[in-house]
């Protein structure tokens, strides 16, 4: 009942951003039921206009779009949810250890990171998955590791400010361990900046592997992708045809929606009210 009564609250701004990233989860999760034909299924003409067949007309290949946007949510998000989360593991975990146990643990850290960061992050990561390849696995990790460096700074930061506290300092004076204080004293207390920037990072993460996949480098063919999809269909602005705004749309969407429903939580974790 809180929680219902928590989100009743929450202004309209909050509540658009929701249904928009809800619409999106529904569309990735329910992806083989309702959308209209096969992921990869040539339907039609090359570049068809919308119909009652085909609701957003086709693809390059006479794919249907509306069905290649249902499956593009499905790949895009979750993709990006699973680098998300584990950019988080590294980053808060190693900024954790950095901030609490300090010394050179901290020093070796930070200048790891230092190194990672120095390198602007697209041409790094078009480097290496230039070298070792487009594969999901390579993607995850090569982009999970650059974006752990931004958590990194973040939760080293957090935790050094909260390690201060007193009642940080009670619980090492109790001789608690390095991982009880971290777990369960700094992390309750980190958890409100933390989790606004999980929202934030996850939008960086969904529009850099739209890029990558812009590029050639991201979700590989004939899986859909809507960073892939803006690219395969770029020749149709050519002749007026303005099917790579549908996808290019979807991204822009979902970004949106996300970015409405961290602005409301940080206003929450503030603790400011309405004027």
């Amino acid at each position: 009942m809180a929680a219902f009564r928590f989100l009743r609250e929450s202004p309209l701004s909050a509540r658009i951003g929701m249904a928009i990233v809800l619409i999106n989860i529904a569309a990735a999760i329910l992806a083989p039921v309702i959308a209209p034909h096969g992921e990869s299924q040539v339907v039609g003409d090359v570049w068809l206009p919308m119909s009652r067949d085909f609701p957003l007309g086709t693809d390059q290949l006479g794919r249907d779009l509306l069905t290649r946007l249902i499956y593009g949510a499905r790949n895009t998000i979750a993709l990006a949810f699973l680098i998300t989360a584990l950019s988080f593991l590294m980053g808060s975990i190693c900024g954790f250890l950095a901030a609490t146990i300090g010394k050179w643990t901290d020093q070796v850290l930070s200048r790891l990171v230092d190194i990672l960061m120095a390198f602007p992050t697209l041409i790094f990561a078009l480097m290496v998955l230039s070298v070792v390849g487009t594969s999901i696995t390579a993607l995850v990790v090569v982009i999970a590791l650059l974006d752990s460096t931004r958590v990194f700074r973040l939760s080293r930061a957090v935790a050094m400010d909260i390690g201060v506290l007193e009642f940080v300092e009670a619980a090492r004076l109790r001789g608690e361990g390095t991982w009880w204080v971290m777990t369960q004293e700094i992390l309750p207390n980190a958890l409100p900046p933390l989790v606004a920037e999980f929202g934030l990072r996850f939008c960086f993460v969904f529009l850099f592997i739209a890029a990558l996949s812009f590029l050639g480098l991201g979700i590989q063919p004939p899986a859909a992708d809507w960073g892939g999809m803006v690219r395969e269909n770029a020749g149709a602005i050519t002749f007026g045809i303005f099917t790579p705004l549908w996808p290019a749309g979807a991204i822009a969407f979902l970004t949106v929606g996300v970015n409405l429903i961290v602005d409301w939580f940080l206003h929450v974790a503030s603790g400011l009210k309405e004027g």
